[in-house]
């Protein structure tokens, strides 16, 4: 009966609350446009005004939030993991920094790579049964037959399929460029966060004073960088998650280092960074959203828990104030 006041009251729990909020309003004010990135990576695809249109005109506007289901119901778990494994790699990274300091942009580089790593293997398979959903066109729904039927009915009915026909390792497909692509990108991700909040407020770093203009233009900052250093990776990534594996159909591509010169080879080297205008728009957008609603709830949590002590603080998590 006491477990959520005592839940919120820890650390964890303030932060696992947090996480989950600040993760499922990212996810919503920026899913259409994933939408659009997926399918401007797959080959033939045009400019994301054009396949907006046309994804509209044929089937409106349900399609930019089919598979949303999957990311957003794993959200609070893997938004909560990532903040909690990135405080904790960043302070073990970074030792000599007594815990009343923050960690140096050093221990947050390393702390973020480390955070990327582990969370892909929860993120691998979702974002496999994603862009599985992402990429269903409106006739791929429906069956020959004269009985209607779904294919893919949902994240749930994909996941059955996947692992009915390739098994553990098909949920699996493509976790080794995923963690190839979130390591890096999540010690992008975090060390610009860091770096842009204390140049936009000085010394909000010590203090955890910070406006939301300041949280909202560094998270999203934050998110370009990450995307920008890692995007040609995403686009492999989206090609071999893309392939499914049966005895009639064998995969398009035999691992990374295939697909990279199979797609370089067919469509040159700028389908490498197709759909990167559409990525970055996304990304300033959802990480904005991401880190001002986690500062917020984690603010409104803290103010609201009234067995919690004097703002220890130990995280260096921002206190918001309103812009004059």
């Amino acid at each position: 009966m006491d477990f959520w006041p005592e839940f919120l009251a820890s650390s964890w729990g303030r932060e696992f609350v947090a996480g989950g909020f600040g993760g499922a309003v990212g996810i919503m004010a920026g899913y259409p446009l994933d939408t659009l990135r997926i399918r401007q990576q797959q080959a033939g695809a045009g400019s994301a005004f054009a396949i907006l249109r046309q994804v509209v005109a044929s089937d409106g506007l349900r399609p930019l939030y089919r598979g949303m289901a999957a990311p957003l119901a794993s959200v609070t778990f893997q938004n909560a993991m990532v903040f909690q494994i990135y405080a904790l790699l960043s302070r073990a990274f970074d030792r000599d920094v007594p815990p009343s300091s923050p960690p140096s942009y050093k221990g947050v580089a390393l702390g973020g790579m480390g955070t990327g790593a582990i969370q892909s293997l929860i993120l691998s398979p979702v974002e496999l049964v994603k862009i599985r959903l992402q990429l269903q066109k409106p006739h791929d729904n429906i069956s020959s037959s004269s009985s209607v039927t779904i294919h893919n009915k949902g994240p749930i009915d994909v996941a059955k399929k996947i692992f009915r026909q390739e098994g553990l390792r098909g949920m699996y497909r493509g976790l080794t460029i995923t963690v190839l692509r979130d390591a890096p990108a999540h010690g992008w991700y975090f060390c610009t966060y860091e770096y842009m909040r204390e140049k936009l407020h000085p010394g909000c770093r010590i203090s955890g004073q910070e406006t939301v203009k300041t949280m909202l233009v560094a998270g999203g900052v934050a998110g370009v960088a990450s995307w920008i250093c890692c995007y040609p990776l995403d686009v492999i990534k989206t090609r071999l998650q893309a392939q499914s594996e049966s005895l009639y159909s064998p995969p398009r591509y035999n691992g990374i280092v295939d697909c990279f010169r199979r797609i370089v080879k067919e469509e040159g080297h700028m389908v490498l960074w197709r759909g990167l205008g559409t990525a970055v728009t996304r990304a300033f957008i959802v990480n904005g959203a991401i880190f001002t609603a986690y500062e917020t709830a984690l603010r409104s949590i803290s103010n609201n828990n009234t067995n919690t002590n004097t703002n220890t603080n130990t995280n260096n998590h921002a206190t918001i104030y309103a812009e004059d």
